[in-house]
């Protein structure tokens, strides 16, 4: 029986996904499309909870993504949806990662020892935010980091709760958000601090400062899901624990995947 946490979290995961964004119901999944970018990490479909699809059900969504000159992918708790990544890897999806979800509950948190010349802040102008987006963009590695610097209106009006980690100079070092509470329930994300900075406490800091801020809001369910190399660690000191696993499935450039036709 799916557990009323994995239950709330995937019904989180699917809302969200779905705000700012184009939707379209294909059979048991919501597909999300997001027309400023045509990023693979901004357009996936989330299954229902429980779902079975069928092999016509995976190649009308597989069909709908290609249509738009996207990526066919999906996102999802394997524990929401257990029957569907064997049905999709048939349709030709192929795995892309798992990753633990890990929540940390009110009473877990922990608090981070202050990094060293560093003070986190919440951003509150626009051109505040855009400093601390262009931050993020250069932790991770965008080819471009001024494009896409605009704050969205959750940011503005303060309902997605950011934090940017400022340098005695001034210097924006990184940054990070959690999303709008729903249902007790929000996401840590986009935690990314500037090479340079690094392995000095920030990406911890920050993340405490969110998780603190999102509980004192009602969030009780505050979950992330962490990234490669050290993040699991990182989370895991400030108090974070693994509950549930998301699998990233996606036709590879170039697959076949199973048309309409066949």
């Amino acid at each position: 029986m799916l557990s009323e946490t994995i239950s709330a979290l995937q019904s989180y995961i699917r809302v969200t996904a779905a705000k700012y964004r184009e939707t379209e119901r294909i059979g048991p999944f919501l597909a999300t499309y997001y027309l400023e970018a045509d990023s693979p990490f901004l357009n996936y479909a989330i299954p229902d909870d429980g779902a079975v699809p069928t092999s016509g059900d995976v190649a009308r969504l597989t069909e709908a993504f290609r249509e738009r000159g996207l990526v066919p992918r999906l996102e999802f708790l394997t524990e929401a949806v257990p029957a569907a990544e064997a049905v999709l890897v048939e349709g030709g999806y192929t795995l892309e990662r798992r990753v633990p979800l890990m929540i940390c509950a009110p009473e877990q948190l922990v608090e981070q020892p202050k990094p060293a010349g560093i003070s986190l802040f919440t951003p509150k102008t626009p051109e505040e935010f855009r400093k601390m987006i262009q931050a993020q963009n250069l932790a991770f590695g965008e080819t471009d980091p001024d494009q896409h610097l605009d704050p969205s209106p959750d940011q503005l009006s303060g309902e997605t709760i950011s934090v940017m980690a400022l340098t005695e100079a001034g210097e924006c070092a990184g940054g990070g958000v959690a999303t709008a509470i729903q249902d007790g329930a929000s996401e840590i994300a986009g935690i990314g601090v500037i090479e340079g900075y690094r392995s000095r406490g920030i990406a911890a800091a920050m993340t405490e400062y969110l998780t603190r801020e999102a509980h004192s809001r009602g969030g009780r369910s505050v979950f992330l899901t962490p990234g490669a190399g050290q993040a699991e660690r990182v989370y895991g000191r400030v108090g974070f624990e693994t509950a549930a696993e998301c699998v990233h499935l996606s036709v590879p450039v170039g697959g076949a995947g199973v048309h309409l036709d066949e």
